[in-house]
Parts: C-alpha cells; structure tokens; sequence
C-alpha cells in the first residue's frame, strides 16, 4: 500500500490565482492585456534593433537577447494561466508540469546570467571606452551571449531531475498557478532535504553571484561617472544605466525573495504575488523601460514608423 502511495501521479491540479470566478474573469483580462503587452513590446524592441543600423552595438545585441528570453519565458507561463482561468479542468499532466518548470528554470537562470552580462557590457562602455568595441567584438559577444543558456540548461537539468525523484504522496494540488520548485517540495512525502540544498546552491551560485557582478560592475561606472567633467554627459550615461538598474532591481529583488527562503517561511500567497511579479509583469516592464528610458530606441521607432 505504501508502494503505491509514492507513485508519480499522471496529473496536478492548478487552481490558480484564485477560485473567485468573479476574480477570475478580471483575472483572465489583466493577464491577456499583460501577455499581448508582452509580445507587443518585445517583439517591437527586436524589430526595431533589427531594422536600425545605429543600433547594431553591443548593447542591443545583448537587449535583443532578453527580449527573446522574456518572449519566450512568459510564453511559458502565461497561456498556462489563460487556459486554467476560465476552464472548469484545471489540471495539468506531468509531461506538461515537466516541460513547464524546465523551461521556467532555464530561463529565469538565462535571464538571470545575462542581466549581469550586461552590467559588464555597460562596465567596458564606460570605463573602457575607447576599446569598447575592441573587447565586445562579435565573438565574444556570441561567447558571452551562449553563457546565460549554458548556465540555465544545466541549472535546470539538475533541478528538475531531483525534484521529480521525489515521491509525490500528500496530494495532487500544487497551491500555485504553474509547476514551480518551491511549490512541489511541499507536496512530498520524504523530506527534500537535497532538493533544497541543490535548490540554495543554485541561488547562491547563480542569483548571488551575477547580483555581486552586477553591483561590482556599477561600483566601477558610478565612480566613473562622478569623474566626468560634463554635467550632460553624466546626465546621459546615468540615464542609459538607470533603465538597466531599475530591471536588475525588480528582477533579483523578487528571485532571492522566492529562493533564498526557508521552506518553512514560505508564505503561499506571498509566493503567489511575487511569482507573479519575476514571470509575467518583469518581461512586459523591460522593453517599456528601456524604451521609454532610451531616446536612439524611440527615434529608431518613430523613424521605422514614418517609413511604413
């Protein structure tokens, strides 16, 4: 009998956000406007990088990269949500909780890694810029770019091999709106003792790491910065780092509020908001901030516009 209570189940259920239907239809329109706000913006900001000579640097080049990554990881959670919303089954199968928390891991770790990558970018145009593009040549920019999706894949491999060793016997309820790690530890039957080890190590490794290398780097362009004789021109480069920093900020602020918690001090609904927060609202915000925050992207917009 207990054999049997231990096997992996072929199915979870997700109840989502909330079980108001009332909540559930704002629920749906707020996250349909958001994931349409989402690839709108994103896929502008590529198009625009694309279309524009001036902005084939360095910087966009790595822009563009999380563009593509925020695309694709809410394309990863979002229709999931849709779906479970308005649909009277909200139940998801193991391959499809699998495939889920796999690419959430791998590109939550992407993002992660390149974020930091582009602190150094902006490290090198600032401190170094008369061999800025000397060092970012285009092979090192394609080394630095593969780095964020080598770390991610091996990230995720790992954790998600673990986590679906564990027995899966207390219920079939995930209390969350999609197949996240912290959220299935709980439902174990064995105490997942490694998977939280693994789970704080890969945090400290990757979060901790690039969060440092980010803050080392903007050390290095603030004490730069503070040295420039022309008001403008510290004006314009604070300006340039303020989009970037405000993006690092949301998003590290709400990874290391989920994955540097205990298990026991994880709050569902608290995991829930700021879930929320780092996998759906973080990839529509980055192309406002960057555009709304960068004159070259607005004039390359308005210019792409007047042509069509």
């Amino acid at each position: 009998m207990e054999n049997n209570n231990q096997t992996l189940p072929n199915w979870f259920y997700l109840p989502g956000l909330s079980t108001d239907p009332q909540l559930q239809v704002i629920g749906f329109l707020v996250f349909l406007v958001i994931y349409m706000i989402t690839l709108t913006g994103n896929c502008l900001l590529l198009i625009t990088v694309r279309m524009s000579p001036t902005l084939h640097t360095p910087m966009y080049f790595f822009l563009s990269n999380l563009s593509f990554i925020d695309i694709c990881f809410s394309s990863t959670i979002v229709p999931v949500i849709l779906m479970n919303t308005l649909s009277s089954d909200k139940s998801i199968s193991v391959g499809g909780c699998v495939f889920q928390m796999f690419f959430a891991l791998l590109l939550g770790a992407t993002e992660c890694v390149l974020l930091a990558i582009m602190a150094y970018d902006r490290f090198v145009a600032i401190c170094r810029p008369l061999h800025y593009f000397s060092i970012m040549n285009m092979r090192f920019r394609i080394l630095l770019a593969l780095i964020p999706w080598i770390v991610g894949f091996t990230n995720s491999t790992i954790q998600v091999h673990i986590t679906w060793k564990l027995p899966f016997c207390r219920t079939h309820h995930v209390n969350h709106f999609f197949c996240e790690v912290p959220a299935f530890l709980k439902l174990s039957c064995r105490d997942p003792w490694l998977n939280e080890i693994a789970m704080y190590t890969a945090a400290v490794t990757i979060v901790l790491s690039c969060f440092l290398l980010t803050l080392v780097s903007y050390v290095y362009i603030i004490s730069a910065i503070l040295k420039m004789q022309s008001s403008q021109r510290r004006h314009t480069v604070f300006s340039t780092c303020g989009s970037h920093i405000t993006v690092v900020t949301l998003f590290y602020g709400t990874i290391m509020s989920i994955y540097f918690q205990p298990r026991a001090a994880h709050s569902v609904e608290t995991d829930k908001v700021v879930s929320v927060l780092y996998t759906v609202v973080t990839p529509m915000l980055n192309p406002i901030i960057y555009s709304i925050r960068n004159k070259d992207v607005k004039n390359c917009i308005k210019k792409i516009i007047k042509k069509q």
